[in-house]
């Protein structure tokens, strides 16, 4: 048997690099390693994490930095380690995988034992070092599976043929074709009404995630109750201390219902999503906690996200100095020693540290608890420059510095999106400059890549890197056109036909088709963390296809839809992604076409706003070499086109007849 060493040294991955020190001999997932347990018949011990994860550390520190556990690890298995942010591909296949062995939903850290084929045949999330919680101790585990491995081996090959065929059951199966209606629209409102916390905001109880795709669902639409849904979550969640009231920004979910205290992590793809959804709330509302939040939350992200080279890093951990949360919560008494006594008096009972404390009894994390008059705004601002400064001098939570072309996208739709809406040009540049870095540093030669690091880009980027790029490059053109960005949307929506789609039963794989062959390869239309890519890709084909008037993007954002279309009409929950597509294929977007002389038509753009049911492409006099829908004649001053599907109007000229 051969003997291994630990190569995790040369990884771009933090979460990777936070391993390779460990006594276990943990591999990558590369031919290397797979071909090594093939040859020598050894099942693979699959680990799955992330760099903010915290029951990741209190896994790796409990077992994987013991020599002892790691003794027995090596003895027994061919160790292989996984960020489920760079290989996203293998997470939704062994999450799945889990669910089915299991019948309980996954997570991380995910612990997965696999036959040498890669086909797995036990697993879990946490393990302790010793037993607890009802668990076993892993080392005694990692002895149990290995015996089972080899003295079951025929039980194993059965069950792993059957895991096999109900993966490739979760792939959708073409179905008699059917015309589109609205149901599935008025059920998704139904069964969120059916789960919203009226008192709280939010759907269900503890835990709380904010679910940003279907709060755009409901603010999307048309009647007071859904909109009402979408407003009472964000502003709870902008309340409480799901957001950081100090620094910025949201953390990933709320362990209460209330969302007073979070899962202190924050990560960038639910940050770009909730920047637009309260630019959006505050378009719709003019609330001033809106304006405030996003204020705050495109500040953060310019001050600690975003790299000098332009991508934005991934996410922040929840631990700081082994402690989940420290680095953001408070002692009342350092609170009255770094203010003044005024100060002190209305930071204390503006963000509740005057009740008791409310994390872990013995600390107090910001929520906004009492009302603010005009008059204290700012004495309150002062107030809180002095605690963010007070934090600024405490040791942070550690940073996952890698640059995910995927989040980037969702980050940088927002960035526009706020942008947008707030008239902000140093939110559009900083936007700008990560797209620019995507294109400069992740598209090399007609193919995307997923990951980079320190100047390194490596991996075949999926689906959703692709949609989520086409989505954010149409929104950054309605902030600012930049031909540059058109060209790279068709030619990411042509690698999106050409790799992804599949042309005989319609949709999209996660993975393309020249892609490492694995046990399964996923195409799912559900909505998770972040949105469906499927759902995305087939809404911003739909609009590329009107907006150039191209067949091949509508036909192919036509049959994703048709291919899911059962699914959704049986039960529209955790579609929002794919509804929105679909309210869009029964009733095309407006698009508006404004050229002219750029100051005149900065004011029209001012004009028309940014909502999110319409597309608004401004095209300065002077750009050449446009496509023929959108070379519309130049003149001295702005003409307007508006258009809906294959139909337009006849230009105007008249800005309040427009609007």
């Amino acid at each position: 048997m051969s003997t291994l060493v630990n190569r995790l040294a040369a990884e771009t991955s933090p979460y990777l690099l936070q391993h390779a020190e460990n006594p276990v001999h943990w591999q990558p997932w590369d031919e290397t390693s797979l071909a090594l347990a093939r040859r020598e018949n050894r099942p693979i011990l699959l680990s799955i994490g992330y760099s903010a994860c915290h029951w990741c550390h209190v896994m790796a520190h409990e077992s994987f930095e013991n020599a002892d556990v790691a003794a027995v690890m090596n003895r027994l298995f061919v160790n292989i380690k996984v960020d489920r942010e760079e290989r996203p591909d293998l997470d939704q296949i062994y999450q799945t995988a889990h669910q089915m062995l299991t019948q309980r939903t996954g997570g991380w850290p995910l612990t997965m034992f696999l036959a040498p084929d890669g086909t797995p045949f036990f697993g879990g999330t946490y393990f302790p070092r010793e037993p607890r919680y009802g668990l076993p101790g892993f080392a005694d585990l990692c002895e149990r599976v290995a015996e089972t491995f080899q003295g079951r081996r025929g039980d194993i090959e059965s069950q792993n043929a059957e895991l096999r065929r109900a993966l490739a059951g979760t792939v959708p199966a073409t179905e008699a074709a059917a015309d589109f209606d609205p149901k599935p629209l008025a059920d998704a409102e139904q069964s969120l009404a059916h789960a919203f916390d009226p008192a709280h905001g939010g759907f269900g109880g503890a835990p709380k995630f904010p679910h940003p795709t279907d709060l755009a669902f409901l603010l999307r639409r048309g009647d007071a109750a859904s909109r009402r849904m979408a407003l009472t979550t964000l502003t709870r969640m902008s309340e409480g201390g799901i957001y950081d009231q100090i620094g910025g920004g949201f953390s990933r979910y709320s362990v209460d219902e209330r969302w007073e205290i979070p899962h202190f992590e924050k990560m960038l793809y639910d940050n770009g999503p909730l920047l637009a959804l309260c630019a959006d709330a505050w378009a719709q509302t003019g609330d001033p906690l809106h304006a405030r939040i996003v204020e705050e939350t495109a500040s953060w992200v310019l001050r600690e996200m975003q790299a000098p080279e332009g991508g934005y890093f991934s996410s922040l951990d929840a631990d700081s100095e082994g402690e989940e949360g420290k680095y953001y919560v408070w002692d009342r008494d350092e609170v009255k020693a770094l203010l003044t006594p005024q100060e002190s008096a209305l930071a204390l009972r503006r963000w509740g540290f005057d009740g008791p404390p409310n994390f872990e009894g013995r600390h107090w994390h910001a929520k906004i608890a009492a009302p603010l008059r005009d008059e204290d705004i700012p004495l309150l601002a002062t107030a809180r420059r002095k605690l963010f400064a007070a934090r600024e001098q405490r040791i942070r939570p550690g940073r996952d510095d890698k640059v995910l072309t995927s989040w980037n996208a969702l980050m940088i739709e927002g960035m526009a999106h706020a942008a947008r809406v707030f008239e902000r040009g140093e939110w559009l540049a900083s936007a700008q400059r990560a797209m620019d870095f995507i294109r400069r540093t992740m598209w090399r030669d007609g193919r995307l890549l997923a990951t980079a690091k320190d100047g390194r880009a490596h991996l075949d980027a999926y689906l959703d890197d692709h949609a989520f790029l086409l989505a954010a490059l149409l929104e950054l053109m309605q902030a600012e056109f930049r031909r540059d960005d058109l060209a790279f949307a068709v030619e990411l929506a042509d690698t999106l036909l050409a790799r992804f789609e599949d042309r005989d039963a319609g949709g999209f794989f996660f993975t393309a088709h020249d892609h490492e062959a694995l046990i399964h390869r996923p195409k799912s239309g559900h909505d998770n963390a972040t949105p469906s890519g499927n759902g995305v890709a087939a809404h911003a084909l739909q609009r590329l296809g009107h907006l150039l008037g191209d067949s091949r993007y509508l036909e192919a954002a036509e049959k994703t839809l048709r291919l899911y279309w059962p699914q959704i009409h049986r039960s529209a929950t955790g579609f929002g992604s794919l509804l929105r597509a679909l309210e869009e294929a029964l009733t095309p977007p407006e698009i508006i076409i404004l050229r002219g002389p750029v100051a005149q038509m900065r004011e029209w753009q001012h004009a028309l706003g940014a909502m999110p049911q319409r597309l608004v492409l401004a095209l300065p006099n002077g750009i050449q070499g446009l496509p023929v829908t959108l070379a519309k004649p130049e003149t001295g001053h702005v003409n307007a086109w508006v258009c809906r599907g294959v139909t337009c109007s006849a230009p105007t000229e008249n800005l309040e007849e427009l609007v």
